[in-house]
């Protein structure tokens, strides 16, 4: 059983506090979303939404710290390096950072260039670094 992207995205765009408004999304939803939900372990996918949602309420304040350093209109963000911060599939990355952080990292590295992974890492400030 796979997990639904179009379900979990719309489950992600019900935080509108830790999304950016939609004029300065960057990314069409799609590829990053895809490999963090492919991070998702087989035993996590029943109720993964649901996993999601709690996810995101018990990381509030800290999502919104983020979304204020690093979100658009931020300073970082004006070099072009935070991209990923405010849009609603970075809610899942983030998720899967904390939880399966290894296994994000591998699916990742085989897809995706890591400057935007590592990028965000360094914003998260997740509880293990994997990047070099």
């Amino acid at each position: 059983m796979a997990v639904d992207a179009t379900e979990v995205l719309a489950a992600a765009e019900r935080f509108p506090w830790a999304l950016a408004a939609p004029a300065a999304l960057h990314w069409p939803d799609g590829e990053f979303l895809d490999v963090a939900l492919r991070a998702v372990r087989a035993e996590e996918r029943a109720g993964y939404i649901e996993r999601l949602e709690a996810f995101v309420e018990q990381h509030r304040e800290r999502l919104e710290e983020l979304l204020r350093a690093y979100g658009p209109g931020s300073r970082p963000a004006s070099h072009g390096r935070y991209a990923l911060i405010g849009q609603s599939e970075t809610l899942v990355v983030l998720e899967r950072m904390e939880t399966n952080p290894f296994g994000l990292r591998s699916k990742w590295e085989k897809e995706l260039e890591t400057v935007f992974l590592d990028d965000l890492e360094l914003a998260w400030g997740p509880r293990i670094r994997l990047s070099r």
